[in-house]
Order: C-alpha cells, then structure tokens, then sequence
C-alpha cells in the first residue's frame, strides 16, 4: 500500500528569476535523489499541493509533468502522482563527473567523450572551448526570449534547406569585411563546422581517396573520414602554415581530393598562415587539383590587427577552389550549433540538397537567435572582450609553464590555445591525469596517425584551477 503523500514545506521563492515551475521541479528532485522521498510516496494532488504553495494549479501541473517526463514521478490514472522507481536508478547512475579511463578509450574521441560527462570546466585544460564564464548567457538568452515572442507559427515549421535567409545576408556582410565576396546564395547553414566538414567530405570523397589534414590537426575529423574510407595523410604545420614543400611533394604522390587547413589560429598551435604561405597553398592546389577546405571556427579570436593577423586562402581565391567554413559554436554557444559553408554557387546548391537529405534542415530557432546578435551589432562588443580576456591571460600563462621546465612551440598573440612541449609522454600524462578527475589533451590526439608525442595542448582559458598546476608540478618534477 502507498505511503500517505507528505507535506512540503514552502518551497516557492517570489522574485528570484526562476519560474515557480522551475523551483517546485529543483525542490522535489532533490528530496528524491537525497532519499527524504522514497519509491512509491504519494504525491500531493494537484489542487492539495497547489493550496500549500500558494501558486495556481496550471504550475503544478506543469511541474508534475515535467517530473514524469525526467523519470521521478509516474502518474496513475485516478489515484495521483508517485514516486517513480526510475527516480532511485537515475540516483545511483555513474556521477556527472565520472570520467573514462583511456585505456577504455583508445580512439580519437576519446576526448570529446570526457569533454561531455560535464566536468567542470576548470578540470578540463586540454578542453576545445572557453569556459562559460568567459562568454555571455545573458545575450543568447535574450536572443532566445525575442525569438519566443515572434508569431508562434514561424517556430513550429522546418526551416530552409539552406538556412535562414537574413543570417545568410548578415553573413554576406560578415564575409565582406574578410575581403570574401559571398552573396546568400553561396552560403548554406550548418549543424557547426563538424557538420559542414562532414557535407565537404561527402560530396567529395569515394573510399580509398586521400583527404589532407594539417599536423597537429583538430583530432574529431580524423575518424569521421576514416569511416567514409579516406586515406588520411598530415601535413607538417610550421610557424607560418604548413610546409609547402611537402605539401606538394606528397600532393604530387598521393593526388588528394581536398586539404582541411585553419588559416587562422590554427588549433591547436595558435598560429596564422602568411600571404606567402596562402599564396603557395592555392597554387598547390590549383597544380595539383585539390580543393582547400578552410576551417575558420576561431576567425574572431583574431583582431586581424596584429604582424602575426595572417591570411586566408578564400581572400586570395573568391571560393573558386576554396570552401570556407565558419560557426559561432566557440564564441557564443557551443549548444547553438549554427555554422556555415560559403562555397561556389553550384556548389552550395549540392550541399544544401546533401544536407535536406540527411538532416532535412538545421534548426531555425539557433540561427534567428545568431541573426539578432549580429544585426543589433552585440557580436563584435562580445568577441572584443573575449579577444581582451585572452590576452590579458595569455602571458602570465606562458611564463608558469615555462617555469615547470614545458616549453611553449610558437609564442603567438591570438587565439586560446598552447602547443607545447613537455618532454613526457603526455599519453600516460593524460591517463594520470583522468585519475586525478582533470582532462587533458595529449599531443597523440592531434596526430592522423596517433604517434606517441611529448606535446600537449594548453587552453589558457581554462587554466585557473589551483589542482591542475599542482598535477603539472608533480608530473613534471618526476
């Protein structure tokens, strides 16, 4: 027999800027998961439970449904609301900040799947993006809030296959000041540039084709064109870009199909490609018939105002044989996942019909909330102070790595990242690390080919927790 509902105490606070829903949610979960409700408790009824804490029954409503949604309540038609069992298996589930061994996770993700167990993110310094406090809520929420009060109707249906139109126009604006010349019609909108890499290597790539990547490179691509049977080969990255010597030695060899390159603030080594290098690149590419995919996820870490402001391929080409990729996952929300390819014309209209056939469309809501930011003109204010907070982080960073005996590889002034030595194999560092409950990025990750490495990448950013300079100093004082 069910045990009699309990009384609840108020729970309701006026004026806080949590909804009451919110609050009646937070309060009756927490006694849940800390066993003051046990399996099987009878819930107050919606009216009883409505009268004790002074708020309408439509709240309470609303609450319960959400807790049957989350698992903690079931509903019983005509005799109320009880205490889900599911609440007690969701209780004794692995802790949010449970991280897995990488002996369970030898491949490439490895990383990205330790990045999403929600550690906090002062225990993630090999993380790829800026700590929450470094970015602005309150400006995508409010963007969220303008959406919500827009005829209801324009939220409830699919979106473009190629995207919002007016992003698209505010992203031709956007291009322009890069010297791109590319209209809507040469723009389609992306789940992020995962996404957009993922269309590129699709529309171009047939099993055994070979896919050039610098080296280091952003380490999640190297296993999504594995599974579509690409060759993937590394290119030596050097102060100024890659090695253009080699890369036209092993174009020549090899006769890839396409060369992912960061032009600008490249990740994980924080450097900028030269005109020189751009130019040497393009014509590469044009002699050797491979298109050059430009990865600029981090194009606003850049003020452009510096001897290192370096130079994009797409500025010298016009998008005849570059796809230029962009997003705003690393400056305003990674959860908004609004990116862009900016591509030739014919060539856009292939992707968006790639992409309706495997996504449909990506999702209008993120992209609305982006075209606010950026038309009302929030976004540059934004990204100014993230680019001040960088630099003022930047060199205090450097010198207490320097002074536990690690050394950084190019000394660069944008951007978040550190490529640096330490003279360990930061594989083993990494798995220590993951005992510790801090992630790191082992130089191994960034490799094609996974070779064993003494680099690692630093995310300044993220750099402040006092346990992540004291598992340095130990490591490195061995």
């Amino acid at each position: 027999m069910s045990r009699v509902y309990p009384n609840f105490p108020p729970m309701i606070t006026r004026d806080t800027g949590v909804s009451l829903v919110e609050q009646i949610v937070r309060s009756i979960t927490r006694k849940i998961d800390d066993k003051l409700l046990r399996t099987g408790a009878r819930m107050p009824s919606i009216r009883q439970f409505a009268d004790e804490q002074e708020v309408s029954r439509f709240t309470v409503v609303e609450a319960y449904d959400r807790l049957v949604a989350n698992g903690y309540l079931e509903s019983r038609r005509g005799a109320g609301f009880f205490v889900c069992e599911r609440a007690a298996l969701l209780a004794q589930q692995t802790p949010r900040n449970h991280v897995l061994p990488l002996s369970e996770q030898p491949d490439v993700v490895w990383l990205v799947r330790n990045m999403f167990r929600q550690l906090p993110q002062a225990k993630m310094p090999g993380s790829g993006v800026l700590p929450q406090d470094w970015l602005d809520g309150e400006l995508v929420a409010n963007g969220l809030r303008a959406i919500s009060r827009l005829n209801q109707n324009l939220l409830l249906h699919y979106g473009t296959p190629q995207g919002f139109l007016p992003l698209r126009q505010q992203l031709q604006l956007k291009l322009a000041e890069l010297e791109i010349a590319a209209p809507p019609e040469q723009i389609v909108m992306t789940s992020g540039v995962t996404q957009g890499l993922d269309l590129v290597a699709r529309e171009f790539i047939q099993p055994g084709d070979t896919i050039f990547v610098d080296e280091p490179a952003w380490f999640l691509m190297f296993g999504s064109f594995a599974i579509l049977g690409a060759k993937v080969i590394g290119i030596p990255r050097l102060h100024d870009g890659p090695d253009v010597v080699k890369l036209a030695e092993l174009a020549a060899a090899h006769k890839p199909k396409l060369y992912i390159i960061n032009s600008v603030v490249h990740n994980p080594t924080s450097t900028s490609l030269s005109a020189a290098k751009a130019f040497q690149v393009l014509r590469a590419a044009e002699e050797h018939d491979f298109m050059v995919v430009e990865d600029d996820v981090y194009c606003d870490l850049h003020s452009g105002a510096t001897v290192q402001a370096g130079t994009r391929v797409a500025t010298l080409d016009q998008l005849n044989r570059v796809i230029y990729l962009g997003s705003f996952s690393k400056t305003l929300a990674a959860n908004l996942r609004v990116g862009f390819i900016a591509c030739a014309q014919a060539l856009a209209v292939r992707l968006s019909d790639r992409k309706m056939l495997s996504t449909l469309t990506t999702t209008e809501i993120g992209e609305r909330v982006v075209y606010k930011i950026l038309s009302e003109g929030h976004y540059r204010k934004h990204v100014d102070r993230i680019r001040v907070k960088l630099d003022s982080a930047r060199d205090g960073v450097i010198k207490r790595v320097e002074s536990l005996g690690m050394q950084v590889e190019y000394r660069t002034t944008a951007g978040m990242f550190l490529w640096t030595e330490t003279g360990l194999d930061t594989l083993k560092l990494a798995e220590r690390a993951l005992e510790q409950g801090l992630v790191i990025a082992p130089g191994s990750l960034f490799s094609p080919h996974q070779h064993a490495s003494t680099k690692m990448r630093i995310n300044i950013a993220a750099m402040t927790d006092p346990a992540v300079w004291s598992f340095l100093q130990k490591e490195l004082g061995k």
